[in-house]
């Protein structure tokens, strides 16, 4: 299956842009810039990355630089009489929207941890969603200085909140660098160059020179899973990628991704995505129908 690559801001004079979209949003793509959409009105199926949902009014997600996306409402948004019924609130900026220091800057640490975990899609939660929805349902309108206020006060709502969802399986797209822990970076690393073989916890402590209980404190504290939850991800998301991208048979991507055989990996992959790798295939695939 085939992903539009766009750019989005090609305009010197623009650091970033806010608009209300009306017309359809279903084009499976990606495009260098963060992009953050909020539903004003529709429902159907959400595509990000490699996790297939559905979505509907007040859906706020934060889809990260080159990950691909698409958002595909139901029949009756697309076939109305009057044209496309849809309605979000889309805002879109590049890293250096605000100069190419601003989220390097030490009171910015959380914001930018947020912004590279966006390369996974982030779902918005809670108190946090509905004061971000209040601030973007009307942004449009605003002038360009008035727009500029919105961003920093969209910030630093973001920078403060952890009630958000990743979306996408971490071996989908290969995770940002993430600092503040290189004993851990290099055991991401490590996993990311050799999921597709058995690793064993004693490589991980060997790498990381930590005990276990050390390792597994930190490695979860960085993650938000364990050890053998990441590697699965990895694993799943990476099969993920090659069912929507190749032409590989389920068994071959199965092989693979470091699964010993095709039945566990019908289990495991079902356990993580509810559906089986050729049901997953199948659901990709009917985005091909969509202009």
């Amino acid at each position: 299956m085939s992903v539009e690559h766009r750019i989005l801001l090609k305009d010197a004079d623009r650091s970033f842009i806010i608009h209300h979209e009306t017309k359809s949003f279903s084009s499976w793509h990606h495009h260098p810039e963060f992009e953050m959409v909020l539903i004003m009105k529709g429902k159907g199926k959400r595509l990000v990355g490699d996790n297939i949902d559905r979505f509907r009014q007040r859906d706020l997600i934060l889809v990260g630089p080159n990950l691909p996306h698409a958002w595909i409402c139901d029949d009756e948004y697309n076939s109305h009489p009057k044209g496309f019924k849809g309605e979000a609130i889309v805002i879109q900026f590049s890293y250096d929207c605000l100069g190419t220091l601003f989220f390097e800057m030490p009171e910015n640490r959380n914001l930018k941890k947020l912004l590279e975990e966006s390369s996974r899609g982030i779902k918005f939660n809670g108190k946090t969603k509905e004061k971000i929805i209040s601030l973007m349902k009307d942004s449009y309108k605003l002038n360009g200085p008035d727009q500029l206020l919105l961003m920093m006060t969209l910030f630093n709502l973001m920078s403060k909140t952890r009630d958000y969802q990743l979306l996408s399986s971490t071996g989908f797209m290969e995770p940002y660098h993430k600092e503040g822990n290189e004993p851990i970076q290099k055991a991401l690393d490590f996993i990311l160059h050799n999921f597709h073989r058995n690793i064993a916890v004693k490589e991980m402590l060997d790498i990381t020179n930590m005990s276990n209980t050390t390792f597994c404190l930190a490695f979860k504290r960085i993650t938000r899973m364990t050890f053998k939850e990441y590697l699965l991800n990895t694993r799943i998301g990476y099969a993920c990628k090659l069912l929507t991208s190749g032409s590989m048979t389920i068994s071959q991507i199965a092989l693979g991704c470091g699964f010993e055989n095709l039945s566990n990996f019908n289990h495991q992959f079902r356990k993580l995505k509810s559906v089986t790798p050729s049901a997953f295939r199948k659901q990709a695939e009917s985005l091909k129908t969509y202009p």
